[in-house]
C-alpha cells in the first residue's frame, strides 16, 4: 500500500477539479445517513469553496426529467453553466463529464455525490483505477443508510480513495491565511455555512468593537 503523505499529497486549488454528482431530489428524499439539511448546507458550502478559489466545477445529474433538478443552491453559485445530465449510473462511464474533467488538464479529482455507495463510489474508484488523485468529501454527500455509507467509504479507502470533509478541504486549499486574495471567502464560507465556527467568529468581531464600560461615576 502507498501511504499518501508528505507536503505534495496536499491538495492544491490550482491541480483541483470538483465534480458534483446527483444532488437531486429524488436521491435527497431516501438520504438517511446524514440529516438532509447539513447535506445540502455541506454541498453548497463545497461549490463555494471552488468558486473562491477557482477550482473548475463540473455539475451533473442522472435522469433529471424524473430524478430532479440539481439543488437551486449548488447551480445558483454557478449561474448559466451547464449541467451534464446522464443515464450512466457511473458518471465516470459518460465521456462528455470525462473530457471536461480531462480537458483542465488537472489531476486532483475532488468528488461529492448522492448516493456515496453508487454514485459516488463507481466514479472514485474508476479514476483512482486511471491514475487520478482522487478526494471524496464525506460530508457532501449521504448513502440510503448509516451502513451504506461508511461500506462504501471503506470500499473507497481500500481503492486508494482519499477522504475529506468540505471545511478541511477549504482549508488545505487556503494553507495560508496571508493569501488575502481568498482569505475574506473563506472566512465568508465559515459565516455563512460553518455554524458554531462562524458565529463565533462575528461574536469575536463583535466584542473587538464593542466600547469597554466606564466605571466613572
Amino acid at each position: 500500500m502507498t501511504f499518501r503523505n508528505g507536503l505534495a499529497s496536499l491538495l492544491r486549488p490550482e491541480d483541483s477539479v470538483l465534480v458534483l454528482i446527483d444532488h437531486q431530489p429524488f436521491q435527497l428524499a431516501n438520504l438517511n445517513s446524514h440529516d438532509p439539511h447539513i447535506v445540502v448546507n455541506n454541498a453548497t458550502a463545497l461549490a463555494k469553496a471552488a468558486k473562491a478559489f477557482g477550482v473548475p466545477t463540473i455539475l451533473t445529474s442522472v435522469l433529471a426529467a424524473r430524478g430532479g433538478d440539481i439543488f437551486p443552491q449548488i447551480t445558483d453559485v454557478f449561474p448559466g453553466q451547464e449541467v451534464i445530465d446522464r443515464t450512466l449510473i457511473n458518471t465516470w462511464e459518460d465521456p462528455k463529464v470525462v473530457d471536461v474533467a480531462k480537458a483542465t488538464g488537472r489531476k486532483q479529482l475532488v468528488i461529492a455525490g448522492l448516493w456515496t455507495e453508487i454514485c459516488v463510489a463507481m466514479p472514485a474508484i474508476q479514476a483512482a483505477g486511471e491514475g487520478w488523485d482522487v478526494t471524496v468529501i464525506t460530508d457532501a454527500s449521504g448513502a440510503v443508510s448509516v451502513e451504506a455509507h461508511e461500506v462504501a467509504l471503506q470500499r473507497m479507502t481500500a481503492a486508494g480513495v482519499n477522504l475529506m470533509t468540505w471545511l478541511a478541504l477549504a482549508a488545505e486549499w487556503q494553507r495560508d491565511w496571508a493569501r488575502a486574495d481568498t482569505a475574506a471567502a473563506l472566512t465568508e464560507l465559515l459565516i455563512q455555512h460553518s455554524a458554531g465556527s462562524g458565529i463565533a467568529y462575528l461574536w469575536e468581531q463583535q466584542l473587538l468593537n464593542t466600547p469597554v464600560p466606564s466605571n466613572a461615576g
